[in-house]
C-alpha cells in the first residue's frame, strides 16, 4: 500500500496515514455496458476494483429487463448494482451479514440512481422472507464450508420461483465441489464459463405441483 514511513515515524500512532486510510476508496468501472461509481473501504472484499470472479459473473449472467434479483453476500454492491441496472423493470435485493458492507451497498445503489435496489443486513437468507425471485447471484467465498454451503444453496432454491436461476462464481478449485452440491440440491448443473482462476455455474429451480412463487 505504500503507507509505511509516511505517518510521522515510529511512535506517531499512525500519523496522517490514519485519516487517509479512513477516507472512502472511490472508483469508476463499466459493468454490462453501464458506467458505475463505487465507494468502498478497507476490510471489504476487493475494495479497490471489481475482482475477476465478480466481473465474470456480471458479464455472463442472463438477466431480463423485469427480473427480480437477489445478490447474496453483496459486499459493497457490485453484483447487485449491475443486476439492478440491467433489470430496471424489476427489483433487486442485496444482502450481507456485514453491516459495513450493507451501508456501502445501499449508498452505492443510491449514488448510481438505482431506486429499485435495496440493501439489507442478513446472515444468509435469515432476513429474507420473500420468495419468487427470478435470479439469485453470489460470489461464493473460497473458504465456504460444506454445512454453510448446503444452507445457502437450499435456501436459495426455496427463494426462487419455479424456473428461477441461481448463478454462483467460485475459484476453480471449488468447481467440482460446487457441481456436486448443485446437482444434489437443484437436480441440475450448468457450467457457463471457466476462466484462469474462476468458474461460473448455474442451476435452475425445477417447478413442482406444490411450488408457489410470490415476487
Amino acid at each position: 500500500m505504500g503507507t509505511r514511513g509516511a505517518g510521522g515515524g515510529p511512535g506517531s500512532c499512525g500519523g496522517a496515514d490514519l485519516e487517509r486510510l479512513r477516507r472512502d476508496i472511490v472508483f469508476d468501472t463499466e459493468l454490462r455496458g453501464r458506467r458505475l461509481r463505487f465507494h468502498s473501504t478497507w476490510g471489504l472484499f476487493s475494495p479497490r476494483e471489481i475482482d475477476a470472479g465478480t466481473r465474470l459473473l456480471v458479464e455472463r449472467v442472463e438477466v431480463a429487463h423485469d427480473d427480480h434479483c437477489l445478490d447474496l453476500g453483496c459486499g459493497y454492491g457490485a453484483i447487485g448494482c449491475a443486476l439492478a441496472a440491467a433489470a430496471p423493470g424489476g427489483r433487486t435485493l442485496m444482502v450481507d451479514k456485514d453491516f459495513v458492507a450493507v451501508d456501502y451497498a445501499r449508498a452505492n445503489a443510491e449514488r448510481n440512481g438505482l431506486g429499485h435496489c435495496e440493501a439489507r443486513l442478513s446472515n444468509g437468507f435469515a432476513q429474507v422472507p420473500e420468495s419468487g425471485f427470478d435470479l439469485i447471484a453470489s460470489n461464493i467465498p473460497a473458504k465456504v464450508g460444506k454445512e454453510l454451503l448446503w444452507l445457502l444453496l437450499g435456501d436459495a432454491c426455496r427463494r426462487l420461483r419455479p424456473g428461477g436461476r441461481l448463478y454462483v462464481v467460485t475459484i476453480n478449485g471449488l468447481r467440482k465441489f460446487m457441481q456436486r452440491n448443485l446437482q444434489e440440491v437443484f437436480g441440475n448443473y450448468r457450467k457457463i464459463k471457466q476462466g484462469p482462476d474462476y468458474t461460473l455455474a448455474a442451476a435452475e429451480r425445477v417447478g413442482g405441483p406444490n411450488d408457489e412463487a410470490s415476487p
